[in-house]
């Protein structure tokens, strides 16, 4: 994926292997004395049990650039955390385990029910942003990064190339995206992005017209990836998600308050494979099924926030555009599959697309249906001012946590 290629609506950073990593690094610690660098890794309990999260803390622990790791632990009873407590324990780097469903944490969430800022669905969306707090409240970053816990060819060069964008103080860059080839198994991955995401933005171009909003997501090349870096000025006023809008919902959320000129994508992996989840066509709440029909209903929404107006009939011909082009473009995958010596399994792969056509038009009638529906976690600016000791009390529960002193 070495080029030089610019698309024009945000700053995109090539992989030219040109610089070694030690020189990449050394940039980094050298930034690093004077702007902290922190990494966020939300995680579920069952990760620890895998195949990729072993070596990413081997590879983590050789970054001597990095002041804080924050894990924040989902998913996890009281042995299950010290058991992560001592997993992790093997970072040299100042680090912290948020137990998320220890009785303290869900204390402390119960704190925002009465002021209608609950309750907050669990999820990945609330990790990322429990952590976030955490980092908020610790005061003492300039720079944050997140990447997931699943990912099998993880190297520590990841975490440089994505930091790297928002950690040079001479670069205006208030975000930085990952993006990768999704490669795993001899077989090509990312059917989400290639079978939902890329064909409704070209066709939602088609049947709405022209909007900056589409021209900006079309922009990045993986859209949906896990992996992104922030200058965490703009982390207090940053809402996230709850749902599988989490990735799409960020840059939304950029695009916003930032501006596609302080946002950019940057190449930072030849390979890259991690967790594949399934269809789960039966399913409406779980796998590959819930999240096309979350990320259609974020993007339907940010459209309707920006003046687009929708109907069942737009919906309608939104489907069968998708559908045709999706189909098109299923076949220029095939044939690049073909030609790099990849398995691609056709009939799965319509099978998918047919299940996303159905879901745009689910999701479509959902909007309809619940167009005030927001489904973001309240802000930390918001918690601060409905609940001044939230921020202070919950690091504090955390260092009880850590500590092992029992809930009051």
């Amino acid at each position: 994926m070495a080029d030089f290629q610019q698309n024009g609506n945000i700053a995109q950073f090539h992989n030219l292997r040109t610089t070694p990593l030690e020189e990449l690094e050394y940039r980094l610690e050298t930034f690093a004395q004077t702007r902290k660098i922190s990494l966020i890794l939300p995680s579920l309990y069952s990760e620890l049990e895998g195949p990729a999260l072993g070596n990413i803390l081997a590879e983590i622990a050789k970054v001597k650039y990095l002041h804080r790791v924050i894990i924040g632990l989902d998913a996890a009873n009281e042995e299950q955390y010290r058991h992560a407590r001592e997993f992790f324990s093997v970072l040299p780097q100042n680090h912290v385990v948020i137990w998320n469903d220890g009785p303290r944490m869900r204390e402390l969430m119960a704190r925002l029910e009465p002021l209608g800022l609950g309750p907050i669905e669990k999820g990945k969306g609330r990790n990322v942003w429990t952590c976030i707090g955490y980092l908020i409240a610790c005061a003492d970053s300039a720079v944050m990064a997140i990447h997931d816990c699943d990912i099998v060819t993880y190297q520590r060069e990841m975490l440089s190339r994505l930091v790297y964008p928002v950690a040079d103080p001479t670069f205006p860059y208030q975000l930085s995206k990952g993006f990768y080839p999704r490669i795993g198994n001899n077989r090509m991955g990312g059917r989400v992005t290639r079978n939902l995401v890329s064909p409704l933005l070209i066709s939602l171009k088609k049947v709405i017209g022209d909007r900056d909003y589409i021209d900006y997501l079309r922009a990045f090349r993986y859209p949906l990836s896990g992996e992104f870096a922030m200058r965490t000025l703009g982390l207090p006023d940053l809402r996230m998600p709850s749902d599988w809008g989490l990735e799409i919902g960020v840059l939304s959320e950029a695009w916003r308050y930032m501006g596609p000129r302080a946002v950019c994508q940057v190449e930072i992996a030849d390979i890259y494979d991690h967790k594949h989840q399934d269809l789960s066509p039966e399913d409406a709440q779980a796998g590959l099924n819930r999240m096309s029909l979350d990320i259609c209903k974020a993007i339907f929404r940010k459209l309707a926030a920006d003046g687009t107006v929708f109907s069942t009939n737009v919906f309608r011909t939104l489907k069968a555009t998708y559908r045709r082009r999706a189909l098109d473009m299923l076949e220029v995958y095939a044939h690049d599959a073909a030609m790099n010596g990849l398995a691609f399994d056709r009939h799965a792969e319509e099978l998918s697309i047919g299940l996303f056509a159905e879901n745009i038009m689910q999701a479509g009638q959902v909007f309809l249906d619940n167009p005030q529906e927001l489904p973001f976690i309240p802000n930390w600016n918001l918690v601060h001012s409905a609940d001044p000791k939230f921020l202070s009390d919950f690091k504090a529960a955390v260092a009880a946590d850590t500590a092992g002193s029992a809930p009051a």
